[in-house]
């Protein structure tokens, strides 16, 4: 638990230190529109991390990822599930969204992921656990959606205090 609480501490401060460096690189600036799509979209999800123990080996499989852009804010209400042929994990995350060029922006967040069979592999573990997130989307013409990130699963292995590790990659439709 302790060693949980030390890992949460450390990629908390890595959070605000960049979003605070982000911050300070736009004050003074005009900052660029971004994108305040809200979407859904589909694409591949791969694990490359292993928790140790049988049935824990890296996993390939795919994502189902979305976004509800809260107007007039700099933040977003994101879900996302990763899936493997044997489970997937369910993810509720809160992202703070970062303006870099027209219709384009990154994100970082944080979350929880739920897995369905517990146990099972996902490309982001076999068990539930805190998840962190930094991204990429970017808006091509009126309704395409590009999007890739990487999460990371805090202790997200049964039986082992290994993290998990996955990197998305996909295509949504703006509604």
């Amino acid at each position: 638990m302790q060693r949980l609480l030390i890992k949460s501490a450390i990629a908390i401060a890595a959070i605000s230190t960049a979003l605070f460096s982000a911050n300070a690189a736009f004050a003074g600036q005009d900052n660029k529109p971004g994108t305040d799509a809200t979407y859904i979209g589909a694409g591949v999800s791969a694990g490359v991390t292993n928790g140790g123990q049988t049935g824990d080996a890296a996993t390939f499989g795919g994502n189902i990822q979305g976004r509800f852009a809260v107007p007039e804010a700099p933040v977003s209400v994101r879900g996302a599930i990763l899936f493997s042929d044997e489970t997937s994990a369910l993810m509720p995350i809160v992202s703070y969204d970062i303006p870099i060029t027209n219709n384009a922006n990154v994100y970082v967040g944080g979350g929880y992921s739920f897995v369905e069979a517990d146990g099972q592999p996902t490309p982001l573990g076999n068990r539930n656990s805190v998840v962190l997130t930094a991204g990429a989307e970017a808006q091509f013409g009126d309704s395409i959606i590009v999007y890739g990130d990487t999460k990371w699963g805090i202790d997200a292995y049964q039986n082992s205090s290994a993290d998990a590790l996955s990197f998305q990659g996909g295509v949504g439709y703006k509604f």
